[in-house]
């Protein structure tokens, strides 16, 4: 799980390509939970969140 502090310190394009890594994990969770693979399910929700956070510093970046 990332902190704001750390993600904040990050320029938008670095921002962006975590968000794109984040968006790979959430797509290889979900295959994993759909295997029955996926042995902790909350590690689904912890990459959701990561996404919102970055979506939201991202957006806090680009508008001031």
């Amino acid at each position: 799980m990332m902190k704001a502090k750390e993600l904040k310190n990050l320029s938008v394009e670095e921002l962006t390509k975590k968000l794109d890594e984040l968006k790979k994990d959430l797509f290889m969770l979900r295959m994993q939970h759909a295997t029955n693979q996926l042995d902790n399910p909350m590690q689904l929700a912890a990459v959701k969140k990561d996404i919102a956070r970055v979506k939201t510093i991202i957006r806090e970046k680009t508008n001031v």
